[in-house]
């Protein structure tokens, strides 16, 4: 395996693991990335997607014992009885929504142009959210637990967005969550916790999708961008929960609508060729 390409791959998985999370798109830096490194073809696109799963696995981790504690409590345990059926409605809209209509986006929307349109229209929606939360009282939901099933839902619906390349899942359920009433903390662990089976799902399916695509040639180029995703995502997601404790996201928003701006002018201006 080129070593080269290694690097590229481990280089992919950093941004996957230190974007998922943060309210910036992951797959919008990641589609970004590859045109910068000359990553194409349909190898890649798998790759994208499996190295999510490092990032997951991040998550899995810090919250084992939650989500251990969930399953056991599932028979008897009202809360995590509620807090099986939140995750469920909130992931079942991107599910359907991707199933049928994640071809299509991949093959129009997948660019540079709409990824930067995606990074200016979210950072304008977090600078009007952040600024509304700053004039409103205390949150409604304080904490995962107290979310209702209608918000759970209504967070589903919103989350459905970011299969716009440069929306951000992150963005549109953390910011979303924050619309519709959640504390900062409960919007962005939901959001870690709907992460779970909505990537999962999407790797699995792409994964059985494009089975022929996989050659034990490839491993060595998935395992390093994993493992480099897994641990940049951990070390991103512990970091995270402790910024939402004492700030707002509006300086993601303004970093979200500059690196907007530049991809929009480096590509007008030939600076950078975003085609791969």
């Amino acid at each position: 395996m080129d070593v080269t390409l290694l690097l590229k791959a481990a280089l992919m998985g950093v941004v996957e693991g230190l974007t998922e999370f943060l309210p910036v798109s992951s797959t919008g830096h990641l589609i970004l990335t590859a045109a910068l490194l000359r990553l194409t073809g349909e190898t890649i696109k798998v790759f994208e997607v499996v190295i999510q799963t490092g990032a997951i696995l991040a998550i899995v981790g810090l919250y084992w014992q939650r989500l251990i504690g969930t399953l056991r409590g599932l028979p008897r345990e009202a809360q995590a009885q509620r807090f099986t059926v939140n995750v469920l409605l909130g992931f079942l809209p991107a599910a359907l929504a991707g199933f049928w209509f994640i071809g299509p986006i991949k093959a129009v929307l997948f660019n540079a142009w709409v990824v930067a349109a995606g990074f200016i229209a979210g950072g304008l929606i977090m600078l009007w959210v952040e600024a509304v939360q700053a004039r409103q009282p205390a949150a409604r939901v304080a904490t995962v637990d107290d979310l209702g099933w209608r918000d759970a839902l209504a967070v589903g619906l919103i989350q459905c967005a970011a299969l716009v390349p440069g929306v951000s899942r992150s963005g549109a359920t953390i910011i979303g969550g924050m619309a519709l009433g959640l504390s900062r903390r409960a919007a962005t662990e939901f959001s870690f916790f709907l992460a779970i089976p909505v990537i999962f799902g999407a790797a699995v399916y792409d994964l059985y999708k494009h089975r022929d695509l996989l050659a034990a040639a490839d491993l060595p180029l998935f395992a390093v961008g994993l493992v480099a995703s897994f641990v940049s995502a951990w070390v991103c997601v512990r970091w995270l929960l402790r910024y939402v404790a004492t700030h707002t996201f509006v300086p993601f928003a303004w970093y979200r609508i500059g690196f907007g701006v530049l991809i929009l002018a480096s590509g007008a201006f030939g600076w950078v060729n975003w085609t791969p």
